[in-house]
């Protein structure tokens, strides 16, 4: 089965950090954006092969959601931090229910 939110969320990762270089010219959010979007991908790939290989998509959107929830905590702006923030918590939280749901 694909998983098509892991796809949508490494989309939206890469076109976070394509936005971050177009509207401030910023290098490290278009590497960062990227590589983060690049990573999701590879792991909603591995999911849709083998639905219990979640282990690259779990620390990506782990290491995202600490990254973006310290950037909003300190900023209290929504968009770009509180978004990204916001989509990583609920990925974390589509695999950790995943985990639980499937069988030994």
């Amino acid at each position: 089965m694909t998983d098509w939110v892991g796809y949508g969320y490494a989309a939206l990762i890469a076109s976070g950090g394509v936005m971050g270089y177009v509207k401030a010219r910023s290098v490290p959010s278009l590497a960062a954006g990227l590589l983060f979007g690049s990573l999701a991908g590879l792991g909603a790939y591995q999911i849709s092969q083998d639905p219990t290989n979640i282990w690259v998509s779990l620390v990506t959107s782990g290491a995202l959601a600490g990254v973006m929830g310290k950037r909003f905590y300190g900023s209290r702006k929504m968009m770009p931090a509180g978004m990204m923030a916001s989509a990583s918590l609920l990925m974390v939280g589509k695999l950790g229910v995943g985990m639980l749901l499937q069988k030994p």
